[in-house]
């Protein structure tokens, strides 16, 4: 249930008369319930906004009553899907009292007056915020903080967060201003996680008298409020393939798929089944084909755009929609590899598998750096800079140069940027393309040669930029869970040196070592079998450091490298068991579908799977195929644990995502009877 207030607290635009002649502060109440409130209410003061936050049980909408804006700004407020707490920022110049925001990556890391923001501030706070049920005790107290009945932080809590300079949470007595920019930097002091949102196409102002609320309804009512959301629909920033080739046309299937009634899951599907039907043809062969499987493939990438699109015009999100999307990315690129090693081998290459599953690997390793990076760049961004960067250096200079080449978004240096790195739209363009004209061999070379080359440009600038950030944001996770440890490197022998990551990369090496050695070897005699244990026990040593503190500057590379010491274990366990190449890859894909299933929840902010100890850690599962592949029965045991695998992660899916809900349903049924029973 969303709880919408609208704080009026003396504010005299409450009731300036609007076109229809209800007070503006009435008209925002009726916005606020078709934008989805399911209960609106008025509060005079901040103390009585903190005593229906005390009351709330679900997100809560506040807005002040001096706003102007279209009823879809609200709905995007309420819907928007990138994190808890979301507020509105708008790029007007600030009014009186008007709280000023800084915003690095999507996140208000700063707030306040505008004259202790200087040139640090990227826009104005547009008063209205939600904030999600986690961050409603911060509110409450915000709220009372700012009515002066009560200090930001009370004494009790030891260890407060950083307070961003000019906060009113700061020593000092609360700046005037209207309540709702004083309740906003309050909450932002606290240290509370806060998304902005801008206002795109859309119209939002703050006004303060009758010529103001004059010029910002004829704003409004200048936009075609359904022409606006379709084209906000498409991101504003994709890249060069994306933009330019898929975003040009594809709100058009946006709204027919609307108008169909195809939800974004539906749309979602249909892409899956044209990049499955894209592999098949590439397997198959022959011009027709390859042409025919380019066509699909570059149609199910626009259906993959589309689903996101769909998703934003109707405003239906949610957390089964989110991690379905991810998944089936990832899915539905690696089928294709997959179609591409089998249509390289049908047409005589010998290496076919092998090099859908370079592909593979090279991919998730990358993607696990992509997912790391990503987190320690928004723990960055809400740190103070004090404790984040030492001024000056190479790291300082790259971050700065990357800023001005993100701002400059028609440049040539921006466009390079975007396509260098090798993104999804580049990598299943360049997969169409050289697939048509050239074959599933030429593709593969391409494919790897190209994310090779970017995972060194994003892996060197990456490297200096974190050196220079300082941030261990590994630590600040649960970092067995996201090292992907089993019960076995619980019970290794702990050591501190010579650190986590530095383990990991050397772990790996003798499973890199003994596969070149077993491919080197072509058709004669693979290395053999008791070379295996000797990989294996120098995988193990990455287990050593598992209850270390991995709070190095370049510790959130830790995840991929242990990806791929795991990865490299099995390809070398498969290839000296002599298991046919298209297992191996098999079994690669299910441990991909587990990894990208941790990510997946991390990026979204989700507990582990529910059967995530059943996967028996990379360690485990490692130390099950060196057995099978000793014993002589190397291709039994990893199809056996590669379906093992497979079935806990179906049931783990079916368990998060249908049975608990609807055990979570049924009991909030049950307390819901219980308490219309109960008495008073």
């Amino acid at each position: 249930m969303t709880l919408a207030i609208v704080l009026a607290a003396d504010d005299p635009a409450a009731s300036l008369p609007t076109r229809s002649g209800e007070p503006l502060a009435d008209r925002l109440a009726d916005q606020l319930r078709r934008a989805g409130a399911d209960d609106v209410r008025h509060a005079a003061d901040l103390a009585e906004l903190a005593a229906l936050v005390d009351a709330a049980t679900g997100p809560v909408l506040v807005t002040g009553a001096d706003l102007v804006a279209h009823t879809a700004v609200l709905r995007h407020l309420a819907t928007s899907p990138v994190g808890p707490t979301v507020a509105l920022v708008l790029t007007d110049p600030p009014g009186h009292g008007h709280t000023a925001v800084r915003e690095e990556r999507g996140q208000v890391v700063e707030a306040g007056p505008p004259e202790a923001l200087d040139d640090r501030a990227t826009g104005v706070f547009g008063g209205a915020l939600r904030v999600g049920v986690g961050d409603l005790p911060a509110l409450a107290r915000a709220a009372r903080a700012a009515a002066g009945a009560m200090p930001a932080v009370p004494p009790s809590e030891a260890g407060p967060p950083p307070v961003p300079a000019g906060s009113p949470s700061a020593a000092g007595p609360p700046p005037a201003g209207p309540a709702v920019d004083r309740l906003f930097a309050g909450l932002t002091g606290l240290g509370v996680l806060t998304f902005a949102q801008r206002v795109r196409l859309l119209v939002a102002h703050r006004v303060g008298e009758a010529t103001g609320l004059t010029a910002a309804e004829a704003a409004v009512a200048a936009v075609d409020e359904d022409r606006a959301e379709l084209r906000l629909s498409v991101k504003e920033r994709d890249d060069f393939f994306t933009t330019f080739f898929v975003s040009t046309w594809s709100p058009y299937v946006t709204k027919a798929s609307a108008r169909l009634g195809l939800g974004p899951t539906a749309v979602t599907m249909i892409s899956v089944a044209f990049a499955v039907a894209a592999a098949v043809l590439f397997g198959v062969g022959g011009r027709a084909a390859l042409v025919a499987g380019a066509v699909l493939l570059y149609l199910g990438f626009v259906l993959d755009c589309v689903d996101g699109q769909v998703a934003r015009y109707t405003r239906h999100f949610s957390a089964w929609g989110g991690w379905l999307d991810t998944m089936a990315d990832r899915a539905k690129e690696y089928v294709v590899y997959a179609g591409l090693g089998y249509g390289a081998t049908q047409a005589g290459f010998r290496y076919g598998w092998a090099l859908a599953i370079a592909a593979i690997t090279l991919q998730t390793v990358r993607h696990m750096t992509d997912t790391w990076y990503g987190v320690l760049h928004d723990e960055a961004a809400r740190r103070p800079k004090a404790t984040v960067a030492s001024g000056g250096g190479i790291g300082d200079k790259l971050n700065a140069a990357s800023n001005r080449v993100q701002a400059d978004t028609g440049s040539v240096s921006y466009w390079l940027k975007r396509t260098v790195v090798f993104p999804i739209g580049e990598r299943w363009a360049l997969i169409a393309v050289t697939v048509a004209l050239f074959g599933p061999l030429v593709s593969l070379y391409a494919v790897l040669a190209w994310g090779v080359l970017a995972f060194a440009y994003t892996g060197a600038l990456r490297t200096l930029r974190a050196r220079w950030m300082r941030v261990p944001v590994l630590d600040t996770v649960d970092t067995t869970l996201y090292r992907d440890d089993g019960p076995l490197a619980r019970l290794l022998p702990s050591a501190r040196r010579p650190g986590p990551l530095t383990l990991a990369v050397l772990a790996a090496l003798p499973a890199a070592i003994l596969l070149l050695v077993a491919l080197r070897g072509g058709d004669a005699a693979p290395p053999p079998r008791w070379a295996l244990p000797v990989a294996l026990v120098g995988l193990l040593l990455a287990g050593g450091v598992a209850k270390v503190a991995h709070d190095g500057p370049l510790d959130w590379l830790v995840p991929a490298a242990l990806r791929a010491g795991e990865f490299l274990f099995a390809i070398a366990v498969g290839v000296v068991g002599d298991v046919p190449p298209w297992l191996i890859f098999g079994y690669v894909f299910v441990l991909t579908l587990h990894h990208y299933d941790l990510t997946a929840r991390l990026e979204k902010r989700q507990s582990a799977p529910p059967l995530h100890g059943g996967t028996l850690g990379w360690e485990g599962r490692s130390v099950l195929l060196a057995l099978a592949a000793i014993v002589g029965f190397a291709g039994i045991g990893m199809a056996t644990l590669g379906t093992y695998l497979l079935v806990v992660f179906v049931g783990s899916v079916v368990l998060a995502w249908v049975v608990l809900p609807a055990r979570a349903a049924r009991a909030s049924v049950g307390l819901v009877g219980a308490g219309g029973r109960s008495p008073g």
